[in-house]
């Protein structure tokens, strides 16, 4: 693939981050508290990439703890996010104790922030599916009927579940592939992350519906 399309992959997928603030904004007063949390992290993880990228241009070597600091903040995030969205006490605790294997996971295997977090990034996208494909099973089995597509999380957990399941093997594999050919495979996520973030902004601009 040739250079240019890379490069402009990366810079809509970087673009792509405050499509889902500005729909969140748009349809703020129709916000749920769960939603308005989501919302924030949106609003921190769209930052991330642009400051990586003036990092760089201002000489900076190496941006590579603020990919470990984008990973964390991830993490806390979703774990508040998920643990707010389980409706049986059991499956908060088990919120819990998923993010507390992976803060284990993060901490015993990156030891050198200005190395690529692997084994972070793996560690969170594993979590990531186990959690939106619970919640998933959650809005399938309802106490009473309701219509899952005019729910707004459950796009949100879509693009969840979407970015994390195809991007898992991408950042295991990585730091295996030769520099020169990396651009080529980081299509997947530029990819993958604008299609997350439509999904998103989809989930934010729908009006709450009750649930069970």
């Amino acid at each position: 693939m040739s250079e240019d399309i890379t490069v402009t992959l990366a810079f809509v997928s970087t673009m792509s981050g405050f499509i889902p603030v500005l729909a969140a904004l748009y349809n703020y007063k129709h916000l749920d508290k769960v939603l308005k949390i989501a919302a924030l992290f949106f609003l921190i993880s769209c930052t991330f990439d642009p400051i990586m990228w003036i990092m760089v241009n201002l000489g900076e070597k190496n941006n590579m703890p603020m990919m470990h600091v984008n990973v964390a903040t991830s993490l806390v995030f979703y774990t508040l996010i998920y643990y707010c969205l389980f409706n049986n006490a059991v499956l908060k605790k088990v919120t819990l104790a998923i993010a507390a294997i992976t803060l284990t996971i993060m901490l015993a295997f990156n030891h050198d922030i200005h190395q690529y977090p692997t084994v972070s990034n793996t560690a969170l996208s594993i979590s990531l599916i186990v959690l939106s494909l619970i919640y998933f099973y959650q809005l399938l089995n309802p106490l009473k009927f309701v219509d899952i597509e005019k729910q707004g999380l459950f796009w949100i957990n879509a693009g969840v579940l979407f970015y994390s399941s195809v991007n898992i093997f991408l950042f295991m594999i990585l730091t295996q592939i030769p520099v020169d050919v990396q651009k080529n495979y980081l299509v997947i996520n530029s990819i993958t992350n604008i299609i997350a973030n439509i999904l998103f902004s989809v989930g934010l601009l729908c009006k709450p519906q009750k649930t069970a």
